[in-house]
């Protein structure tokens, strides 16, 4: 009983690490929210004329439930004026995906803020 007292520390301590690693794993490369924007080329900026990710904009999003947001994401080319976007952003990596989206698919809440 002794020996296991003795090293219960340090398997609390191990526990713990594991326990942090995979929260890290899980906020970087699993665990995405949707964000929704609009585009507005206003608002964009030529960060690099020789990357592949020429420019950056920065845009107030929404989350399903109307809650606001500004973010920031790189892209290859202006995207079009008044486009709507379903964001995929990562706690940690920021936004890693997007893609243009219909008015209608929206959810009611973000509609609300349009």
């Amino acid at each position: 009983m002794e020996n296991i007292k003795e090293k219960l520390p340090m398997i609390v301590a191990v526990f713990i690490a594991i326990a942090i690693i995979y929260l890290g794993y899980y906020f970087s490369f699993v665990h995405k929210d949707l964000y929704y924007t609009k585009i507005d080329n206003e608002k964009i900026e030529q960060v690099s004329a020789s990357d592949e990710m020429k420019y950056e904009y920065t845009l107030i999003a929404y989350d399903k439930n109307g809650k606001e947001k500004e973010l920031k994401f790189k892209t290859s080319r202006e995207l079009r004026q008044d486009a709507y976007l379903e964001l995929e952003v990562m706690l940690i990596r920021g936004v890693v995906d997007w893609k243009e989206v219909q008015y209608d698919e929206l959810p009611k809440k973000v509609q609300e803020n349009y």
